[in-house]
């Protein structure tokens, strides 16, 4: 069932722009109309909310000072990624450490049973969590703050903000940030579906292997990086627009648990008579999404699905030497917990 369902998400799952906002790109006479009528609707319900931003339409020029500040959050963003990854490990050992200990102590104390329906009900959520997979411990807040937004999205008043914050868009004033929100924001609701069904599928994989702190820096980090590959490759072919969805970060995880497990055997879902190696299948994913750059296809993001497979491929080869160096600023944040 498991291979069923990494053979569907190379093929079903690989989006990253929503239908709207797609079609929004590809014609400006649709951008016109568009955006006219969240304008019209806008002036309707209130009258003193402030014009939404123009979006530059396909063929647009993006300012270099946004590749620039595209650039610098990328760079720090990854880094106070893997540093939290770094504080959250910590945390995790020692308050896991320190239950263990308390365990062993007052452990032959039984604890009466608590008739509140509310410790009850706590208790009961707590044993759900713990029957998950650590793959699904990791899945499941990332899928809630993906739901989450995407039901932000349908809420009328919140239209402005969710296109300023939540929508990667290289020639707009706000550019940093939306890099990194714009991975959890989904329009479509099959588009929300592929990407978790995706990221479910490989989540378990990937975090048996890296750990859940390391994972969560990978996926961050791969989010934002695609983020910026798709700004520079609209930069260099002189056409902004906007990107969102978390395909990017998925296909950094995709391709470091492909590229981890190449013997691996996959199939499609719907055709489980054809399978297929790992190693393959991404080897062809990353091979349309090159196409799709080279050709201009334009109904993807393929600059974003190749930065974060090519970055799930760096972190395969590179990420366990690069992780070691963490140890320093461990040992730093240890000596600075002792005194607290």
């Amino acid at each position: 069932m498991l291979l069923r369902r990494l053979g569907t998400c190379a093929w079903q799952a690989h989006t990253r722009d929503s239908t709207l906002l797609h079609h929004v790109k590809s014609s400006p006479l649709n951008c016109g109309s568009f955006l006219r009528s969240i304008r019209s609707t806008a002036r309707c319900k209130n009258s003193s909310r402030p014009a939404l931003q123009p979006l530059v339409e396909t063929g647009g020029p993006v300012p270099s000072g946004n590749v620039f500040k595209a650039l610098i959050f990328t760079g720090a963003f990854s880094l106070g990624s893997f540093a939290g990854a770094t504080i959250m490990e910590y945390e995790n050992t020692r308050n896991m450490m320190l239950e263990k200990a308390r365990q062993a102590k007052l452990g032959w104390i039984r604890k009466k049973p608590d008739e509140d329906s509310w410790e009850n009900i706590k208790r009961d959520i707590k044993r759900l969590w713990e029957r998950l997979s650590p793959g699904e411990k990791v899945f499941v807040p990332i899928c809630a703050a993906n739901v989450l937004v995407f039901g932000l999205w349908r809420i009328p008043s919140l239209r402005m903000p969710m296109m300023k914050y939540f929508c990667s868009n290289p020639a707009a004033r706000a550019v940093c940030w939306p890099m990194f929100l714009s991975t959890f924001s989904h329009y479509s609701a099959f588009h929300l579906f592929a990407n978790m069904y995706v990221l479910h599928s490989f989540s378990n994989l990937a975090v048996l292997s890296l750990g859940k702190e390391q994972f969560l820096a990978v996926y961050l980090t791969a989010g934002v990086v695609a983020s910026l590959t798709s700004i520079l490759y609209k930069a260099l072919t002189v056409q902004a627009g906007l990107s969102i969805g978390a395909s990017g970060a998925i296909m950094a995880i995709l391709a470091y648990v492909c590229a981890q497990y190449p013997d691996t055997q996959l199939s499609i879902l719907f055709l489980p008579m054809f399978t297929f190696s790992a190693g393959t299948a991404i080897k062809v994913i990353m091979g349309i999404d090159f196409a799709g750059c080279i050709m201009g296809w334009k109904f993807f993001d393929h600059a974003a699905h190749l930065g974060g497979a090519i970055f799930g491929l760096f972190w395969t080869y590179y990420g366990a030497e690069l992780w070691q160096k963490r140890i320093p600023l461990l040992t730093m944040y240890h000596d600075w917990r002792k005194t607290k």
